[in-house]
């Protein structure tokens, strides 16, 4: 026994010092912008999209073209007066200067160089214009090209046959791309460079040409067409429309969403949340090396932000505390119209304590953290909400879900109650998702927070309330109709309905360890230390709490009438680590403190394909282990964007998917933040496909915890 406990020291000691300290570097964050466009353009055709060297993008539509104002914006652009009334045919970006051109009807121009490089044009010859960097313009149409220089005509140029896609520039040489074959301008004549199948776009890089298709992508030589990469068609979309490089990165449009390429992935942008429609029919890029993206009915941008940690840190504080807050509990709105955050009403919701927990949690680290005044005051105001779940209801002891104002209830009317206090009434039905927030909640604001005698008694008030109730009413939640409710069973029959293999019986048994633990350290009281060792001697409940992850599998279990189901149910991960904290901090002895170590060891071992920021943070805080790639990844890859959209995956042919299995991973590496639907830290983060159509958002309090922890933890500098 001596030299396990030993072994375990030395491996939590090694976790602790294994890592440097991780310095809060401004990084590169993904966000979306999407444009309102101007009134006139609904059901408009848009034709074309660029963006010159002053990061101005500019739409060519059949109304005329239009441009972006103040990143915001789509409207007419009328800068130049001399302009204004005239439609351009064609607009394009000179190669490598950015400066944009006009080809209208009779005429092509472009407003640099003070406006002195223009020249008439045979009167609805030509529709496309292409400029290269020496200053030669290559104006075309289905039946006839010709080369000019600056002002002046050099000749006609005899087109190649078949169905043009798009005439490139590179190194000042003009490439006409069909699709079946790719030429050259030579002099004045189109030289073969490449012939192939369903080529739909090519860019460059050096000497070599990246060839898009309807079926992937490959690459070719620039001077002889000879294969340098072989055809890669497990992408998001393998039906490419437009392929380009910006920078060192390699970006793709399709039919049904943009993405690029990454080191070790593709990542994906579709849905709402990054598209006002999947189908983009045009890409271009600025200085910063932001994406703007065309789509039939409007202009997206994928606008990287430069930011630290401690940035959104601020922001979700700010935004949680202006539009997320009720009576000190943190939830999320429910739109009345989808995506319109102004039509938001902050209602109740069925774990208001569960949820309220990460945002509590997140404060009380960040006072133990910085000490700032502020975030004391946070934390009390919201305990007060949670201490009120005790004292809304008439139940000796009996937290109440969550509570609100007579009438005006928003969800599952039936579990509601009249409080003895006038006007309001109180939720009940409540269950162990709550019990393990006010475990969470209680042990970290008596570690970090209660620092007067009178706070140490409030919060030991807490927990001793809940923890009688459950013990005088033989390990149950019961309810107002005398009844234990569904989720809140603690009862050895009840436990010991499932078999060791099945989860629950292993969580509910470590549930009520880590109450009856925590509620004696606090109040000193013997009940519940007697109470503690008599469910794990007598009831074995310590032998239920060790049983190792491995040997879980599913099975049906079926009780009063419930399917209890058979699958993984990540709600069951939530409240596992949730409960880790209070387990070990507040064990009985030093013994049963390394017991749980490696209890909170086994599970992480299993939760590490999900990346999770928050299990990491709070197992390095109790038995030593973290993955800190995988908590720096998570935070800087969660979303700014919190509103819930429609998200599909499943049908994208660049990941690798694996076997059924009974955690329900899909796949062999995890989508980031931005692919996956928005979901708090109890969902599945492999589900590829789910989410609904902005009618409601997260607060951003999961962010919060893991931040706040890794910066007391020191994960963080």
């Amino acid at each position: 026994m001596m030299k396990r406990l030993l072994t375990l020291l030395a491996i939590n000691l090694y976790c602790f010092l294994s890592f440097a300290q991780v310095l809060d570097a401004p990084f590169k964050q993904a966000t979306s912008v999407k444009y309102e466009m101007a009134p006139e353009l609904e059901g408009a055709k848009l034709k074309k999209l660029v963006v010159d060297y002053n990061d101005i993008a500019y739409v060519l539509t059949d109304k005329g073209l239009y441009r972006d104002y103040y990143g915001e914006v789509v409207s007419k652009d009328e800068t130049y007066h001399s302009l204004a009334d005239k439609n351009p045919v064609d607009i394009t970006i000179q190669e490598e200067t950015g400066i944009l051109f006009y080809l209208f009807k009779d005429k092509y121009l472009t407003n640099n160089f003070a406006g002195t490089i223009y020249a008439s044009v045979p009167e609805n010859t030509y529709d496309k214009i292409t400029v290269n960097k020496n200053m030669d313009v290559l104006l075309s149409s289905e039946k006839k090209a010709t080369l000019y220089h600056e002002k002046e005509k050099q000749s006609d140029i005899k087109l190649p046959e078949g169905q043009l896609i798009e005439i490139y520039t590179y190194e000042s040489d003009f490439y006409y791309l069909t699709d079946k074959e790719l030429f050259r301008l030579e002099g004045k004549k189109w030289e073969s460079v490449h012939k192939g199948t369903g080529l739909s776009s090519i860019t460059f890089k050096q000497d070599k040409i990246y060839v898009g298709t309807n079926d992937g992508y490959y690459v070719i030589s620039m001077f002889d067409g000879a294969e340098y990469k072989a055809r890669e068609n497990k992408l998001p979309i393998p039906a490419i429309t437009e392929i380009m490089f910006v920078n060192m990165d390699l970006w793709f449009a399709s039919a049904d969403g943009a993405y690029k390429e990454e080191s070790d992935r593709y990542r994906y942008f579709a849905s709402k949340r990054w598209l006002d429609n999947n189908e983009v029919t045009d890409m271009a890029y600025d200085s910063d090396g932001d994406i703007y993206l065309l789509t039939p009915t409007g202009l997206n941008k994928i606008d990287y932000v430069t930011h630290t940690l401690a940035d959104k840190a601020e922001y979700f504080q700010d935004h949680i505390r202006k539009y997320n807050m009720r009576y000190g509990f943190v939830c999320a709105p429910s739109f009345k119209e989808p995506y319109n955050r102004t039509t938001g009403k902050v209602k109740d919701h069925d774990n208001d304590g569960l949820w309220t927990t990460f945002y509590l949690g997140s404060q009380v680290f960040r006072y133990a953290t910085t000490g700032e005044p502020i975030a004391k005051r946070y934390v009390w105001e919201s305990f007060e909400a949670f201490e009120r779940l005790l004292t809304v209801n008439p139940l000796k002891g009996f937290p109440s879900r969550t509570f609100e104002r007579t009438g005006y209830k928003m969800s599952d009317p039936d579990k509601w109650r009249p409080s003895d206090e006038k006007e309001w009434e109180w939720k009940g039905t409540t269950s162990t998702d709550e019990y393990i927030a006010y475990l969470f909640v209680t042990a970290i604001m008596d570690q970090y927070m209660a620092e007067t005698k009178e706070e140490k008694q409030r919060v030991a008030n807490f927990i001793e309330a809940i923890m009688m109730h459950i013990i005088e009413n033989d390990y149950y939640f019961v309810d107002a109709d005398g009844k234990p409710t569904l989720w809140g069973r603690w009862n050895p029959e009840y436990v010991h309905k499932y078999p060791k293999h099945v989860y629950d019986r292993k969580l509910n048994a470590t549930h009520l360890i880590t109450g009856l633990q925590l509620a004696y350290t606090l109040t000193g009281k013997d009940i519940f230390k007697d109470e503690a060792f008599k469910m794990m001697d007598e009831h074995g409940y310590y032998e239920d709490m060790l049983t190792p992850m491995a040997e879980m599998r599913p099975e049906l279990i079926k009780y009063d009438g419930h399917n209890m189901g058979t699958s993984w149910n990540h709600s069951d991960d939530e409240m596992a680590f949730l409960t880790y904290w209070p387990l070990y901090h507040y064990a009985f002895n030093d013994t049963l403190k390394q017991a749980y170590s490696e209890v909170i060891r086994d599970h992480w071992e299993v939760e590490l394909p999900e990346r999770n920021a928050v299990w990491n943070t709070l197992v390095y805080g109790t038995s030593g282990q973290i993955n800190v790639d995988d908590v720096i990844w998570h935070l800087r890859e969660y979303n700014l964007d919190q509103m819930e959209y429609k998200i599909k995956n499943s049908h994208r042919k660049d990941i690798e998917m694996i076997p059924e299995n009974f955690r329900e991973q899909t796949t062999k590496q995890l989508l980031t933040p931005g692919e996956q639907r928005t979901h708090r830290h109890n969902a599945n983060p492999f589900e590829l496909d789910g989410g609904s159509e902005g009618r409601s958002e997260l607060a951003g309090d999961e962010y919060l915890l893991p931040y706040w922890m890794a910066r007391y933890l020191k994960i963080i500098e």
